[in-house]
């Protein structure tokens, strides 16, 4: 099913884990809509990388699955407001950050992390602290700022 004309929800949803250890990772209807919101805002991101393909890495993740792969209890992927992901034809994840950190959308947190960048989206859809964030490594703390 797509969600929009490059995202699909079985990518939004997709998870290895979960299909390792029989997991259940299937959104409700409300989630569906914040996949949504998070499918639209990734079109805009696919734009401003110049409509280069993006991979997603981790969009929806069922509390189960969060816990497995060792998620914040807080994780907007729980809510279906965040997608983990890359777009090497672009260039590096920082590279990718930053394009979006100097870019006018609206987002609540942008995470350059160990491989990929995280983009997260408030609940409040009126309300974007437009948060940057890098983490080096699993173990290591949130550093402010997008630092290569």
């Amino acid at each position: 099913m797509n969600l929009t004309d490059h995202f699909t929800l079985e990518e939004m949803t997709y998870s290895a884990i979960a299909t390792r250890l029989g997991l259940d990772n299937s959104p409700s209807v409300p989630i569906m809509a914040n996949l949504q919101l998070v499918a639209d805002v990734m079109e805009k991101i696919r734009t401003l990388l110049g409509n280069k393909p993006i991979v997603v890495h981790s969009g929806y993740r069922s509390s189960q699955v969060n816990q497995a792969v060792g998620g914040a209890a807080t994780s907007a992927h729980c809510r279906g407001l965040a997608c983990d992901f890359v777009c090497p034809d672009f260039g590096t994840p920082a590279e990718v950050a930053h394009a979006i950190l100097k870019s006018d959308l609206d987002y609540d947190q942008l995470i350059l992390e160990y491989g990929w960048v995280h983009i997260g989206l408030a609940e409040d859809r009126s309300f974007f602290r437009r948060e940057a964030f890098t983490k080096r490594s699993p173990q290591s703390p949130y550093e402010p700022g997008i630092r290569a």
